[in-house]
Order: C-alpha cells, then structure tokens, then sequence
C-alpha cells in the first residue's frame, strides 16, 4: 500500500484556489513536469509573494492549510501541480469538492480535520522548524512530531472507496487492478 506522510509545510491561509496552486497561464502546458516550478508562485500571504524557493517548502512532502483548499475552477493541472511536486497529502479543514474528488483520482490524500485539529497542528510550528506528519489510512489517524513541540495525533473518517482510490495510487491504478 502506498504510504502517506513526509516533511510538513504549514500555509496558514483559508481559500487558496486553483489559480493560485497552478496559475492560468501554464494550462496550456503539455507535460505535468513543465508545471512543476510554478506551484503557488501566485500565492499572496500576508500582503507579500510566497517563497516558493524556501527550502523547506521544496522538501515538503505535506501540505496543511486552513479551510477551502482548491476552490475555484475544476482544473486537474492544480492537483498535477502537487503530485509532479511530491506532494502526497493535503490536511486542511476543508475541500473544494472538485478538486478534492481530483486529488483522489491521483492518488493524492486529501485529509478534512476539524478547526480544532488544524490550529493544535499549527502550534507545533511554532518553535520548530521541522514537522513530520504521517498518515495510518486504515487507522484513520493523523500523526505529527516535532522534535522541539512532540507529537499530536488527530482523527479523520474518509468512505471506504475514496480510502481504496488512493490507496491504489489514483483512478487510474485502482482501476487497472480491478478490471
């Protein structure tokens, strides 16, 4: 089974659509891997450019975020973006369904935890520069450790079929191994 977890990066920001995961102008591109330098070059935060080339945003593996990831169009070039990224876990508070729905289909684990659970994962940054997060699919549970702050587990539910998709590797995998 595909396993889920990595180097944690935190964007504390509610409603990052898709134009600021993969912005418009590259949709035109062919292959995912032309996507790959571009990922939240759009994204504002706190009135100023995100550093896409901060080391640890490059090393991350997982993204947390706030409420809304995905919203605005259904384009599969923001989900892309992440996957040609390493990105192989969002937890935020919230999906847009399209592109959670899309996520699944790449086998990307999209993980809804509750306002309480986002702000404990948010402390751990706090006096830590490194965050591990690991993810138990069967379990339904959320893992993270920080050397300085500890470890905080969190739970989550996900439909048996969403679980299968992604664990899989995506639609396209799940398919292949059942048909």
């Amino acid at each position: 089974m595909k396993q889920f977890g990595g180097h944690a990066y935190f964007i504390d920001r509610s409603d990052i659509n898709t134009d600021e995961i993969i912005p418009a102008k590259y949709l035109t591109e062919i292959t995912k891997r032309a996507l790959q330098p571009h990922l939240l070059e759009d994204l504002i935060l706190d009135g100023k450019e995100f550093d896409t080339k901060n080391p640890a945003f490059q090393a991350a593996e997982v993204l947390v975020t706030r409420s809304n990831f995905g919203c605005g169009s259904s384009r599969e070039h923001a989900v892309w973006a992440l996957e040609v990224n390493g990105i192989n876990v969002v937890i935020g508070e919230s999906f847009a369904r399209i592109f959670r729905q899309n996520m699944f289909n790449c086998g990307i684990l999209a993980v809804e935890l509750a306002k309480a659970d986002i702000d404990r994962l948010f402390s751990l940054v706090g006096n830590s520069s490194g965050v591990k997060i690991s993810v138990d699919l069967h379990a339904d549970k959320v893992l993270a450790e920080s050397g300085q702050c500890g470890r905080l587990e969190c739970g989550f539910s996900m439909n048996a079929f969403d679980k299968e998709l992604v664990a899989a590797g995506g639609w396209l995998a799940y398919a292949d191994g059942k048909y």
